[in-house]
């Protein structure tokens, strides 16, 4: 998402710098020539960061104000070098993306003149409050309660500090505004640069099941795993017979019990992600927390897949249910869809092919960037 605005920025003529806060879990990750294209054009430097928590940081957070789940993103190192940065040049803008680099504003706004502005990447409160409200256990339910209003309070203290703010979908811009948000706030949808998106339905299994992403975000972690617990029986000893692929990072070990030779597959993290989303042919979106709006799904619908998903998932996306996704909120509403596509392979190849119509429409890359820099040019002059 992040590298899809830089590339915007950059094709349409502008100066970028990327600082990035990269989490330890992430350290190993190995750019695309694209990638490294892409920097070699750009002012890039990264910044390694151990985001990990143990028991006695948990426990010990129970008598703090803020939630570790922010605190762990702080590193005091990482802010000598951003303020370096924003000393030693004379930015226009700063972009914020996410509420966790929002620790580090008071020492950009000191040291810079730049007009700084927030990419909402969800409204974070709401993803722990509504994982609160799936809980029966009333320790955790508790917990992600008090995380939710920590979270929140943070969230209040920090919006109105900035410049203007952008968002992915109209539900979280009216949740801001009633926030008491006085700051200019843009929609801004995820823009994706199409020419990566090559689908070769030569390489596609017909049928196939698979779900894409990271298990460290807990919405995902939480969807997955209702999922499987809801379908593990369907998959390998019912009627669904199909072959459902699990594939991100931070998968757990646990996870490798569902794996059934031949019918349910564990893969964890794969090489290429673009490739492995082309060789599966129906994309599971189980979210039952969420907020902001799914780039795995944007990517998905520009791979021309039939994706089958929660309207929680696919919030913020100008989706036509039955037309270019498939919207399914409950286990039997899952169930009966799967069963439809799955029998189906030209219904699921007219899903996809409406989809990509509606990325290219509205998710271009070069199309949501300059929207983007309007945004920009709209605050400076107001600031």
């Amino acid at each position: 998402m992040v590298c899809n605005t830089v590339r915007g920025l950059v094709n349409l003529g502008h100066e970028v710098s990327l600082v990035a806060l990269n989490a330890k879990r992430y350290h190993h990750h190995e750019h695309s020539d694209d990638d490294n294209d892409l920097i070699s054009k750009i002012n890039y430097r990264a910044f390694n960061i151990d985001i990990g928590v143990s028991v006695f940081d948990v426990a010990l957070n129970l008598f703090s104000k803020t939630s570790f789940n922010i605190n762990r993103y702080y590193s005091a190192e990482f802010e000598r070098l951003l303020i370096q940065e924003v000393r030693t040049t004379n930015y226009d803008i700063i972009q914020f993306e996410g509420l966790m680099v929002s620790l580090y504003l008071g020492a950009v706004r000191k040291h810079s003149s730049a007009r700084l502005i927030y990419r909402a990447h969800n409204i974070e409160n709401q993803i722990w409050q509504r994982l609160s409200e799936q809980k029966s256990d009333p320790f955790k339910k508790s917990y992600l309660k008090m995380h939710a209003k920590r979270i929140k309070d943070y969230e209040l203290k920090q919006l109105n500090n900035f410049d203007g703010i952008a968002v992915f979908t109209q539900q979280d811009k009216s949740t801001l505004l009633e926030y008491g948000t006085k700051i200019p706030i843009e929609i801004m949808p995820v823009g994706i640069y199409l020419d990566h998106y090559k689908p070769d339905f030569s390489k596609t299994e017909f049928p196939s099941l698979f779900f894409l992403g990271s298990l460290d975000w807990l919405p995902n972690r939480e969807g997955i795993e209702w999922f499987l617990e809801n379908f593990h029986k369907d998959l390998t000893d019912g009627d669904l017979r199909v072959r459902f692929y699990v594939a991100g990072n931070d998968i757990p070990e646990r996870f490798d019990d569902y794996d059934v030779l031949g019918k349910i597959f564990i893969q964890g993290e794969v090489d290429d992600a673009l490739e492995f989303v082309n060789s599966k042919s129906i994309m599971i979106v189980p979210l039952l927390t969420s907020g902001g709006m799914r780039v795995k799904i944007v990517e998905g619908m520009a791979m021309q897949k039939c994706i089958i998903s929660t309207s929680l998932g696919a919030e913020g996306i100008n989706y036509e249910d039955q037309v270019n996704i498939l919207i399914a909120n409950n286990q039997d509403e899952f169930y009966e869809t799967i069963k439809l596509c799955i029998a189906d392979e030209n219904y699921c190849k007219y899903i996809g092919l409406n989809a990509r119509k509606l990325v290219e429409e509205q998710h271009d890359v070069n199309i949501v960037t300059q929207k983007l820099i309007d945004f920009y040019k709209i605050v400076i002059v107001l600031v």
